[in-house]
């Protein structure tokens, strides 16, 4: 029985497949790294984190106590009521509506007020102190005092 053109060129492919695989597994063998000595084989990470072929300075060497280290976001201090506190002028006023605008003295921050957070009658150009609050479409001002000084 007479092979075909196509199944001789097969053969002859994964025959030369097969040499060229065990050619690499020779090569592999006569160049491997026998008998290289531990400190040769050894990599080290230096002080940018990069690989490197020489052992770290341990003059250099930074202590670091495992209680410092956090883990996740930190915890937030409560802010200090003193600065919370803050003075300002109105600069809008609805008075039908009862709301308006506080513009901050020192960080020209505008702050929405509601007349229901003071006790006194409010009105543009006041100056007035207060606390701000963070509320549900940002910060509020709440505890408004007429500021006299």
């Amino acid at each position: 029985m007479a092979t075909s053109w196509n199944k001789k060129e097969r053969e002859n492919k994964k025959k030369d497949k097969r040499r060229k695989k065990e050619e690499k597994k020779q090569e592999r063998k006569e160049s491997a790294a026998k008998g290289k000595s531990l400190d040769e084989m050894m990599a080290y990470i230096d002080e940018n984190g990069n690989l490197t072929s020489t052992p770290p300075d341990h003059n250099k060497r930074i202590e670091i106590k495992a209680e410092d280290i956090e883990i996740g976001v930190p915890r937030q201090q409560p802010p200090d009521p003193q600065d919370l506190i803050r003075k300002g002028t109105i600069t809008y006023f609805n008075s039908t509506k009862a709301f308006g605008f506080i513009e901050d003295s020192i960080t020209r921050e505008r702050v929405f007020v509601h007349q229901s957070s003071s006790r006194y009658p409010l009105q543009e150009g006041l100056k007035v102190s207060f606390e701000i609050e963070r509320g549900p479409k940002g910060y509020v001002a709440v505890n408004i005092e007429n500021d006299i000084s």
